[in-house]
């Protein structure tokens, strides 16, 4: 049996999102734009992602009528509280140090776009709860020295040097990469059959 999937426009330059597609065997292009990503006004978090996911696959679609468009974005979140990508270093170091001995929540917002007469959208997000182990100040120290927290939702990587930290996680472990496969597929093919 064959699984029909058409082919996506990715609209993120995120080679983790990227790999995890291509791991997947989804054929895929890219084109990605930037858009605004300050939360808004008491916007919780899962209207959040949902939100910037939206925004950056329909300023894609607008430009590939026809074309389904992915937009994702992914923060982490703890006691409510949105961990975005840190500015510097000394912010690096204050979100792993709010993550040490903690757990927290990551979210993903997707967004399948198609513009034009025969288009669509759907929205979606997906949440892991991820455990993480005490972390020293030493440890702390060593991780933000790496380089790898600075473009990293809540200043870690699972798949990478991060893993260390990390003891436990309750859901989709792609999720917390950045995008999460399975719940991409049942909305494209949602919309796929909905388009009959």
């Amino acid at each position: 049996m064959t699984i029909l999937r058409e082919p996506l426009i990715l609209a993120s330059t995120s080679p983790r999102r990227a790999e995890i597609l291509t791991s997947a065997g989804w054929e895929f292009t890219v084109d990605a734009t930037e858009v605004d990503e300050s939360p808004g006004p008491a916007e919780g978090p899962a209207d959040y992602v949902k939100r910037l996911a939206l925004a950056k696959a329909r300023a894609i679609a607008a430009k590939h009528p026809g074309k389904l468009v992915l937009g994702a974005d992914t923060t982490v979140v703890i006691d409510w509280h949105i961990l975005g990508k840190p500015p510097n270093a000394y912010e690096a170091a204050s979100m792993l140090r709010q993550l040490s001995g903690r757990h927290h929540q990551v979210l993903t917002g997707v967004a399948l776009v198609r513009a034009g007469d025969h288009g669509g959208e759907s929205v979606a997000h997906q949440m892991t709860e991820v455990i993480f182990a005490p972390m020293t100040d030493d440890e702390v120290e060593w991780y933000v020295a790496t380089g790898e927290p600075m473009d990293k939702a809540g200043a870690y990587a699972i798949q990478g040097l991060g893993a260390v930290f990390v003891t436990e996680i309750r859901g989709d472990f792609w999720n917390v990469v950045g995008l999460p496969a399975a719940l991409v597929y049942r909305m494209a093919a949602k919309m796929a059959a909905a388009a009959g």
